[in-house]
């Protein structure tokens, strides 16, 4: 069964994950943070089909995510590098490995830290923050209509103003993005 598109969708995480929301992709931009270049070395680190990796590997170059060059060693063979927009990916893979580290590893049993390069210093957790820099939790935050919202969005965003008791902020108020009906198609 084919999955439905989010191409249309006017919600930036779906697509967004339209992008890059396949679990292959995902774990080829890790490898593309490690290091990875190569098709082969892909190949060889995740234990992917080569048709499955060849097709993902070209949809991330047509989508600008990662560009085919010369390798560094002057062969006639092509390297696979991050573009500025697969860079601009870090701070999502980095959230998502670190929700990973707590939520699934546990504590103390991570695959992999990461360090600054100079220092040898743990990097800090990614954090929603204020523009002071103050932490900021889903019920510290409300959702309001952006330039490209459409009517459905402005009506469901415009019904939620009234202030979440502090007692309800379990729920957090992404959860509106996550609805069928929060497209504008």
């Amino acid at each position: 069964m084919r999955r439905k598109t989010f191409a249309r969708m006017n919600c930036s995480i779906a697509r967004a994950l339209e992008l890059v929301g396949e679990w292959w992709t995902m774990l080829i931009l890790r490898e593309a943070f490690l290091g990875t270049r190569r098709f082969h070395d892909f190949q060889q680190n995740l234990g992917i089909a080569r048709n499955i990796l060849s097709a993902r590997l070209k949809k991330l170059v047509a989508r600008g995510i990662l560009e085919r060059v010369p390798a560094a060693d002057g062969g006639r063979r092509l390297e696979y590098r991050l573009t500025s927009k697969g860079r601009a990916f870090f701070p999502v893979l980095i959230a998502l490995m670190q929700w990973g580290d707590h939520w699934v590893a546990g504590c103390d049993r991570e695959p992999v830290r990461v360090v600054e390069r100079e220092s040898g210093v743990e990097i800090a957790t990614i954090a929603v923050v204020s523009s002071d820099g103050r932490p900021l939790g889903p019920g510290d935050v409300r959702m309001v209509p952006g330039p490209g919202a459409g009517a459905v969005m402005r009506a469901r965003l415009a019904s939620r103003k009234k202030p979440v008791e502090a007692a309800h902020r379990a729920t957090p108020a992404l959860d509106l993005l996550a609805d069928d009906d929060a497209r504008d198609v």
